[in-house]
């Protein structure tokens, strides 16, 4: 019983994974974005001078150093924004990142429950990286899929 339960757990965990990355995926699709404005200003805005590899040496400053530089290019971009594409923006972005923080902590109980899986088996601790990668790449797969067949089906008459 104990092993079929450590099993639950695991798979368990991994739907908690696949159904907020799914469900993000058709909120995300669905969002009122004008994608093509707001990619082509952000292509017309030049990015500012590179810093320097050099920086590297002090690994914290170049990092803020080039922290500035793309908060100064995307600073410029929203600023070429009109208010309607920065609110579809700001909206997109923040759903986004709800998602993603939703995913990541199902992923994070899911790696916990996949070691538990492991333990309970006694297999070898490589194992639950593994189960982790297969379980991750089945979440990403199954989005994928149901988002493409999504599409082909809302989209028949255009292939005919």
């Amino acid at each position: 019983m104990e092993l079929f339960v450590a099993f639950c757990g695991y798979v368990g965990a991994w739907l908690l994974v696949a159904g907020p990355m799914y469900q993000g995926a058709l909120e995300l699709s669905e969002e009122q974005i004008d994608r093509g404005t707001i990619r082509e200003q952000s292509l017309a805005i030049p990015h500012q001078d590179r810093v320097s590899p050099w920086w590297w040496l002090l690994p914290p400053v170049a990092y803020v150093l080039i922290h500035r530089a793309q908060e100064r290019w995307r600073q410029q971009v929203t600023a070429a924004l009109t208010l309607e594409q920065r609110e579809q923006f700001v909206s997109y972005a923040n759903k986004a990142t709800g998602w993603f923080i939703v995913g990541a902590g199902a992923a994070l109980i899911g790696i916990k429950e996949a070691f538990e899986l492991v333990e309970a088996l006694e297999w070898p601790g490589w194992v639950t990286i593994v189960l982790c990668a297969v379980a991750g790449a089945l979440a990403i797969a199954y989005t994928t899929g149901r988002m493409h067949r999504t599409d082909r089906v809302l989209h028949l008459e255009d292939s005919a």
